[in-house]
């Protein structure tokens, strides 16, 4: 056949073009036979499953947070808006609708320009459908001839997804599949990444940006380089005006109009209610586990699970507001209450133990380093970002220096649930999850102090102690509890004065609260507090009056749940529902509520009376007299020994709220009484929270309600003078700064 030719130039040429393309043939033969890699069949290109970001949403539908590994949230063609197709068919694809999966005219046009032109802006060739290969099988690094099969390889799989999926579907699975950067796959995740809206709700200058972006990810990242967005974007519009997609008005006007982004960068260091969303993550865990061992499989990261939770979002934002008003002013006086005197500068014991106690020392001892390299490894200055209340400064530190700094920081805890079912509406875990992720609310276990007094009050109304019984406020020495003498903080003359109840525990007069607890009988007030609740082993010893039991903050919610519950206790919880990835539920979660009363329906009445005056006349009134509310609130302050923790306790009739102030740190308290108390550290986050509710309509059906009112026989009972003075020849024979002494009554708080 060669032979035939005679020139022996064109005869070399012509069989240097056959074994090249023979050489071609085999090669391409090769790829089909699986030996740069198996192709995929047409049973798994017709059934591919996405890893799918599981989302959370508020009780009010608010997506407030994604658990996955990668950040994508698949929707339908219908999801789509017709200009965001536009826009993207016009700068990636312009014959999309004309080709069955290879445009040759692209191809032909780059390998002319490219090749013998040289011209390296001339693009690319492949289709939507090729990138879309690329998206679904992802190229390995390999060298020139692999890269080669790979091309070839996705013309493959491209020709073969057109014959399975229509045009539309090609559109839909690739903005589902293509990266957007920042960890975000899929136009709808990179839609609420970075601008906080749907993808079928996008304008038309918003889609550009986005479609922009998918020719360099990071390059065209409007919120890293927001001019080069910019100008992509406005290529991606005149690519639609050169189609016949937009008319130059249109486009003219687009070019013009400024890059606005709403980044939500949905980590789970940032965004609203973290502490929350990471208690989620770990019930889900739970809950996928025990499916797992009924045989369903679920994987929160990957299934794109739906969970609706009963988080109210605009309650819980401004919750968040409330508690970062006031912990910025706190903290500044608890430092300057210090000075330069602070225990984290000059107590070198307690500096010691900071040290010892973090994870970066504990990382370097089990390295096998000894103490004094250990330190020296510790105190090497390096370029490092503190983070305060008014801004994060970078500085040159060591870690100890980082260590102390967090040391000071105060922190809090603070839950609030419907008393009717326990839904969790707001949950603030702590200051500032990316550096303290401990949680106050589910974790922590912190002496409660005086607000563990209405369940040793509830439990003396049970046992029979009518609410105008009065009691002594004179000190006493207790002789048999190793001379234990606890005390008050009020009136000089309180020797002489004997309070009733009700009194006694709105003004939370603690020498009183151990003498009710005495006539009670520990046994009785353990077993009320198990009655509504309380799960945690308390001591069985006279300062339980005092409240020197740890309790956590979600268990203490469940006790004072019941006080507005008709006195059935209701455990807090975080989960209504969770749905599948087509929205169908798999589990519904239900209040936990007992079916049994703690304590009667009088008694229950009283309780709230009682805790009423404590916000009326009582250590709470600066709710009244600082803050100006007028709602329905009882509630009960708490200080414990030494001022290290704060507590508030709001129960309103449709909300209940506890608030927990302190420090991580146990070595370290308030300065003073005055700055630690419950009333000034917690109850003001309590109070600037109820001023925002107020002050929005919608959340009326909470702020105007109602206390059902007390019946005439509760009204009866507690008819009786607050306080009773000691008659004249009593006081005569009294020496007020002389404790009384006696034993402590054992005998009835055996158990």
């Amino acid at each position: 056949m060669f032979k035939k030719i005679k020139h022996p130039i064109l005869r070399v040429g012509i069989i240097s073009l056959s074994i090249l393309i023979g050489l071609l043939f085999l090669f391409i033969l090769s790829i089909y036979i699986g030996a740069w890699g198996k192709l995929p069949t047409k049973k798994s290109l017709s059934d591919f499953h996405y890893q799918r970001a599981s989302e959370v949403y508020s009780a009010d539908s608010v997506l407030i947070g994604k658990y996955y590994l990668y950040d994508r949230q698949p929707i339908t063609y219908e999801d789509l808006s017709p200009q965001l197709i536009s826009a993207l068919v016009a700068i990636e694809d312009e014959r999309f609708y004309e080709h069955s999966g290879i445009d040759f005219t692209s191809l032909a046009r780059v390998g002319i320009k490219t090749i013998l032109m040289q011209d390296r802006s001339s693009g690319g060739g492949s289709t939507i459908t090729q990138q879309l290969a690329k998206n679904l099988y992802p190229r390995e690094r390999a060298g020139i001839l692999q890269l080669v099969a790979t091309k070839f390889k996705e013309m493959i799989i491209a020709k073969r997804l057109e014959r399975i999926y229509s045009k539309d579907e090609i559109i839909m699975l690739y903005l589902n599949t293509v990266s957007f950067g920042d960890n975000t796959f899929g136009i709808e995740s990179a839609a609420l990444k970075f601008f906080n809206k749907r993808a079928k709700t996008l304008k038309l200058e918003e889609s550009a940006v986005l479609v922009g972006m998918l020719k360099a990810t990071y390059g065209y990242n409007p919120r890293v380089f927001p001019k080069n967005s910019v100008e992509r974007r406005n290529l991606v519009i005149r690519a639609m005006e050169n189609n016949n997609y937009l008319t130059p008005k249109v486009a003219d006007s687009i070019v013009l109009t400024p890059l606005k982004l709403d980044y939500r960068d949905y980590d789970h260091n940032d965004g609203i209610a973290p502490y929350f969303r990471e208690e989620v993550r770990k019930q889900l865990l739970k809950w996928a586990k025990e499916q797992h061992e009924e045989g369903q499989e679920y994987n929160i990261y990957t299934s794109g699970l739906k969970i609706y939770t009963t988080l109210d979002y605009k309650m819980q934002l401004l919750a968040e507001e409330a508690m970062q008003e006031h912990m910025q002013k706190l903290q500044d006086s608890f430092e300057k209450s210090y000075g330069q005197k602070a225990p984290w500068k000059t107590d070198k014991k307690l500096i010691a133990k900071i040290i010892q106690r973090s994870d970066v020392y504990r990382k370097l001892k089990t390295a096998g380093l000894s103490e004094s390299e250990i330190m020296d490894s510790l105190q090497i200055k390096k370029q490092m970002m503190l983070t305060d209340w008014k801004r994060d400064t970078t500085i040159m530190a060591s870690s100890i220096d980082s260590l102390l700094h967090y040391a000071k920081f105060l922190n809090v805890g603070s839950l609030s649930v419907d008393p009717s079912n326990g839904a969790v509406k707001t949950w603030i875990g702590g200051v500032n999850f990316k550096h303290f992720k401990y949680d106050h609310i589910s974790q922590s276990k912190r002496q409660v102090g005086s607000a563990f007094k209405p369940i040793v009050y509830t439990a003396a109304l049970e046992s029979g102690i009518d609410p105008c019984t009065y009691f002594s406020a004179q000190e006493v020495e207790y002789e048999n509890m190793e001379g234990w003498s606890p005390s008050n903080s009020g009136k000089k003359d309180e020797a002489y004065l004997n309070y009733s109840m009700e009194e006694a525990l709105s003004n939370s007069v603690n020498t009183i609260a151990v003498k009710v607890l005495e006539q009670t009988g520990i046994p009785k007030v353990l077993a009320q507090a198990k009655k509504m609740g309380i799960e945690t082993k308390l001591p069985q010893l006279p300062s339980l009056a005092l409240g020197t039991a740890e309790i956590k903050i979600n268990e203490l919610a469940k006790a004072y749940s019941s006080y507005l519950n008709n006195g059935k206790p209701v455990a807090p919880f975080l989960i209504q529902h969770i749905n599948n990835e087509k929205d169908s539920t798999l589990t519904a979660f239900k209040p936990i509520i007992s079916e049994e009363r703690a304590f009667s329906d009088e008694n229950g009445q009283i309780m709230i009376q009682m805790m009423k005056a404590t916000v009326n006349s009582g250590t709470a009134t600066r709710i009244r007299s600082t803050y100006g509310l007028k709602n329905e609130i009882a509630g009960k302050t708490g200080t414990t020994q030494n001022n290290k923790d704060a507590w508030f306790v709001a129960l309103t009739p449709k909300l209940l709220n506890i608030t927990w102030v302190g420090l991580d740190n146990h070595e370290i308290g308030f300065k003073s009484t005055s700055l630690g108390q419950g009333a000034n550290a917690a109850l003001p986050i309590f109070a600037l929270w109820t001023q925002k509710l107020n002050a929005d309509k919608s959340f009326n059906y909470i702020t105007q309600a109602k206390f059902k009112s007390p019946s005439p026989s509760v009204l009866g009972k507690m008819d009786c003078d607050p306080v009773k003075r000691d008659g004249f020849f009593k006081r005569l024979f009294k020496n007020p700064n002389k404790k009384k002494t006696k034993d402590f009554k054992t005998d009835n708080a055996k158990t």
